[in-house]
């Protein structure tokens, strides 16, 4: 059997339907493959980033490993961002590119390089990817392929990376290696742990969780990233029923409970909802589940984020516990060994309600400080809040597929979306990566057509992959895009504001934006632009009203700012604009 048409099988077999790439020489014999012996559909992307952000977006959305194809050299290197993306988000995936013949490689030289295009891509990404592996031989290939997909699913998930020589993608692989590995392979189920494998030693850590929540007079349980996960979804939500305290949820996973789910609190962190901040700072137990308690979650004073409470931390990355913050109790475990563990120790009914008195000040706190009055807006400005939470009100009864870039409008959507049961928030945490939003909405809506996909993103980060816009309208995907224009590079100008006395440097100055309409139309994509905040309910309408893919642009001041904000250097719970910034972040 030919090697690139093992690959192709191989994927095929793994439950992959859609592959990414941008094309060039050292992959033809892979798309020759895909295209002639399997039926997953080839998406050709027009930017290497972006195909990896897509499969990035297929993965997040569909659990199965997200995969991108690339091009030696630069097509490799391109990869890079979103590798880094995977793997600080703890998406599974598994990236292969093309590389020149294995006589073509420099090996021990000492040469810069042979081959031209020749670039030792897996050298630079193993830092980022759970494994990284260059063949030489395509008997090796069947094993490398089962061992890539594995691990990119196993414990914390993330990506693998295969690089491929051209001639051992044209090479044959004896039958007897081949067929095994394709007969086995096959789609990996969500994780389950039946009660009885549960370790003796989770039961009884389990069992003095239990006791503390009981003991606890303002309990609270934070869910972050890795339970909002696609393997994890339904197993953190067991646990949050299990224990039945009120929940606070990170950036990742702020789409884990609907709005009316009556244990869930709101956003923490540094751009949190407030009322969420301060009953995060108010508790005298917390439970961390699947966060690594990160200074965008705590802010920079350790010291009165920990005061006055408990901290229990569980965590399958056994290397993620402590780092900062130093809980008094930790418990190394998946999510699914987690709730397992609970059913077993609470077989029928959760614990006892929350304390009355700690429900009471936290829907006190949510009626203090509504999120649509944190925005400061000019004189007829419209406010980006309230355009999503209406944005989010009028969605029909099917799952929607919220999707955004990094900045300020990241922010806002986390603060104020109105999350139905099903929905999902797809955004990019770890890497903070612009120009996220494009192709990995492009990619989840791949993975969902049957879901409702929005892409919400902001001017600056939009120019950073609006090339995909061709791909978007090439393959007619129903996305709609609500674009957030300041004119700026806000989130940043925000900063600069707060600690560079104005020197708008890179963000006003030397910045520009196009008529984002017009070049919207000159992709093919419909398009409108909203700059009266009495015509938003009639604009969001419009758009949503329209088949296929459209953009909603929305005119904002230059002087757009996100609050509240945690005031770095001032107690855990203290937000600008009240509370001034005594120390700079670091990010």
């Amino acid at each position: 059997m030919k090697a690139s048409d093992f690959v192709a099988l191989y994927l095929e077999s793994r439950g992959v339907t859609h592959a990414f790439e941008l094309v060039g020489g050292m992959i033809t014999h892979l798309l020759d493959s895909l295209s002639n012996t399997t039926e997953i559909r080839i998406v050709s992307c027009h930017h290497e980033q972006g195909a990896g952000f897509a499969a990035e977006g297929f993965a997040r959305t569909s659990g199965v490993p997200g995969v991108a194809l690339a091009t030696s050299g630069p097509g490799a290197t391109n990869l890079l961002t979103a590798i880094g993306s995977c793997f600080f988000d703890s998406t599974p995936a598994v990236f292969i590119t093309g590389q020149v013949n294995t006589h073509e490689l420099k090996v021990d030289t000492g040469v810069r390089q042979l081959g031209f295009q020749e670039t030792d891509i897996v050298t630079m990404v193993q830092p980022i990817c759970k494994l990284a592996v260059q063949l030489r031989n395509a008997a090796d290939l069947p094993r490398v392929l089962e061992e890539a997909f594995n691990i990119a699913l196993e414990g914390r998930q993330g990506p693998c990376l295969v690089d491929i020589p051209m001639n051992v993608q044209s090479e044959d692989i004896p039958l007897e290696l081949a067929k095994p590995v394709l007969t086995r392979s096959g789609a990996s189920p969500l994780p389950s742990i039946s009660c009885e494998t549960v370790n003796p030693v989770l039961h009884g850590q389990v069992a003095d969780l239990l006791d503390a929540i009981t003991r606890a007079e303002r309990p609270l349980l934070l869910l972050g990233g890795g339970a909002a996960s696609f393997q994890n979804r339904v197993a953190a939500r067991q646990i949050s029923a299990q224990l039945a305290i009120p929940v606070v949820l990170s950036l990742m996973a702020v789409d884990l409970f609907s709005a009316t789910n009556d244990q869930r609190v709101g956003f923490i962190g540094s751009y949190g909802n407030r009322w969420a901040n301060k009953i995060l700072g108010e508790a005298d137990l917390l439970v961390v589940v699947g966060s690594r308690l990160d200074i965008r979650q705590t802010g920079a004073d350790v010291g009165s984020f920990c005061e006055g409470k408990q901290i229990w931390q569980v965590d399958v990355d056994h290397a993620e516990i402590g780092v900062r913050i130093k809980p008094q109790r930790t418990i190394n475990a998946s999510i699914a060994e987690l709730a397992s563990a609970l059913k077993m120790d609470i077989p029928q009914d959760p614990l006892a309600a929350t304390p009355h008195r700690w429900r009471e000040r936290i829907s006190t706190l949510r009626n203090q400080f509504p999120a649509d009055s944190e925005y400061r807006a000019e004189p007829q400005e419209i406010n980006p809040v309230q355009v999503l939470q209406s944005l989010s009100q009028t969605q029909p009864g099917r799952q929607v597929l919220y999707v955004t870039d990094v900045g300020q409008h990241q922010m806002w959507a986390a603060q104020s979306l109105d999350f139905k049961k099903n929905d999902r928030f797809i955004t990019s945490g770890g890497m903070g990566a612009m120009g996220f939003g494009l192709p990995a909405a492009i990619g989840a809506i791949m993975a969902a057509p049957k879901a409702r996909a929005i892409l919400v993103s902001g001017d600056g980060s939009f120019q950073l992959n609006i090339q995909e816009l061709e791909t978007l309208r090439r393959n007619q995907l129903d996305l709609k895009i609500v674009l957030f224009n300041n004119n700026c590079h806000g989130m940043v100008r925000q900063f600069q504001e707060s600690y560079f006395r104005d020197n708008l440097q890179s963000t006003v100055i030397g910045y520009s934006s196009p008529n984002f309409v017009a070049l919207s139309q000159a992709y093919g994509i419909p398009a409108d632009r909203l700059d009266e905040p009495g015509c938003v309910d009639q604009a969001l309408a419009r758009m949503l009203s329209e088949e296929g893919p459209y953009l909603l642009e929305v005119k904002l001041s230059q002087t757009s700012k996100v609050y509240p904000k945690l005031a770095f250097g001032r107690r855990f719970g203290e937000m600008e604009p009240e509370a001034s910034p005594l120390a700079m972040e670091s990010t």
